[in-house]
């Protein structure tokens, strides 16, 4: 009987001292929403600083989510163009230089050789911008979850206000007065 009951305290304790460092854990994470966290999370996996950013707000604020579709629809879209605009670039590039050595036109047999050379440099360009916007879209993920880290324990109370109010200082000026309260 005196074996069961230490049995019986010992996993008592060793589960009171596990639920304390587990609550210990959750207070730590509550306190230390780290915005380089956020940051590096986008970085690795875009969308994923703004679900972290998502599971940190208190239950009325949850808004960050909606964002990922829109990020992976960026990045989609920017890649896309990347590969069709480098795809047709090789496409002309390859059409003049089979020109050049003698052989017969093939693919595009509607354009002569500077046609050929200005849409070859025309889809290089677009090409060139749609990296330009795949890299803006990335670095606009990463930014977006570091400020959003920022505001995860922002709280905007109601006793906030501002009023703004048509004012005459004398008979010939007139102006704006702003009035900001905090309560």
């Amino acid at each position: 009987m005196h074996k069961l009951l230490g049995v019986f305290f010992l996993v008592w304790f060793s589960l009171q001292v596990n639920a304390q460092d587990s609550l210990a854990v959750v207070q730590d994470t509550a306190k230390t929403h780290s915005w380089k966290r956020a940051a590096l999370f986008s970085a690795v996996i875009p969308g994923s600083g703004q679900i972290y950013n998502h599971i940190a707000m208190p239950k009325g604020k949850k808004k960050a989510y909606w964002k990922v579709p829109l990020i992976y629809a960026g990045l989609g879209a920017t890649t896309y163009f990347v590969v069709k605009n480098n795809i047709l670039k090789n496409d002309f590039r390859s059409e003049y230089e089979s020109r050049k050595i003698g052989n017969a036109p093939s693919n595009f047999l509607e354009y002569d050789d500077q046609s050929l050379l200005t849409l070859y440099t025309t889809h290089r360009n677009k090409r060139d911008f749609a990296i330009l916007g795949l890299g803006l879209v990335y670095l606009l993920n990463i930014v977006d979850a570091a400020v959003e880290a920022h505001f995860v324990n922002f709280d905007i109370s109601e006793d906030l206000s501002l009023s703004i109010h048509p004012t005459m200082y004398n008979s010939s000026s007139y102006g704006v007065s702003f009035q900001f309260k905090f309560r």
